[in-house]
């Protein structure tokens, strides 16, 4: 492995945290003792290989369609986050997460195994793909009575990592969490505060640890408030897959 990209991890993760995506790639960072150097190494060439977009659409109808949607949206209320518009990298790295065992779905460990998905050029181009994938212009919302509150929040703990407007960063690999359906986000906030994702970053787990009920409520509201740029307009369908039962709703995550 390149010593400068594994360098460049261990100090981004030192200090910067992603908060979550995939049922969800979204949110957080990972934790370095669980990340076996295969998985770095895996990680390292699929963040500097030439994508096909192609190819990534043809691997999104095998093992990401069922569960985040035709287009990417999710399911708002239902665990399936959004997924359409991360950025490419931070999908790539929640990938190796799942893979590593540093996020724990069992069903997200299936479909990006080896088995299902392959080797780094197939997470590059899969990661593509979602990240070529307009946002939903509907997504759940949080409490808009406490918006303003949310913003203080975000604004003095969230934003320098996350940006000012909650679009992430692709080079520290920080996902996009704007736009996120409300109730995964909440879920994602639990499971990194209680440990359940063990890819969470020490100094955002520090933040949260003391949050009141409120103050949670406030900025994840004020987060799924946050609208991106690349909102597909209202009635948009992706017509990569116009014959997708669009009907259809994946189980209910608890």
């Amino acid at each position: 492995m390149n010593k400068n990209t594994l360098g460049h991890l261990r100090t981004s993760l030192s200090r910067k945290n992603a908060f979550g995506l995939l049922s969800g790639i979204a949110l957080i960072g990972f934790s370095l003792p669980a990340f076996s150097h295969g998985h770095l190494v895996e990680f390292d060439q699929a963040i500097k290989l030439d994508a096909n977009i192609e190819n990534g659409k043809k691997l999104y109808k095998a093992s990401c369609i069922t569960c985040h949607g035709p287009e990417g949206w999710g399911v708002p209320g239902s665990g399936y986050p959004q997924i359409a518009g991360q950025l490419k990298n931070v999908v790539i790295k929640q990938l190796a997460d799942f893979r590593a065992g540093n996020r724990d779905n069992p069903i997200m460990r299936a479909f990006s195994s080896r088995r299902s998905l392959g080797g780094p050029q197939e997470i590059a181009d899969v990661a593509a793909y979602i990240a070529s994938m307009p946002m939903t212009p509907n997504n759940e919302q949080g409490f808009r009575l406490h918006l303003q509150e949310g913003k203080i929040i975000y604004d003095k703990l969230c934003a320098e990592c996350h940006g000012e407007q909650g679009e992430g960063d692709e080079e520290e690999h920080i996902p996009r969490i704007q736009g996120q359906h409300y109730s995964y986000l909440t879920r994602q906030f639990n499971w990194i505060r209680n440990g359940r994702r063990r890819n969470g970053d020490e100094k955002m787990i520090k933040q949260i640890r003391n949050f009141t009920p409120p103050e949670q409520v406030a900025v994840l509201s004020y987060v799924a408030s946050l609208k991106p740029e690349n909102v597909a307009p209202q009635g948009w369908r992706n017509r990569d897959f116009n014959t997708f039962d669009r009907s259809w709703r994946p189980m209910q995550i608890r």
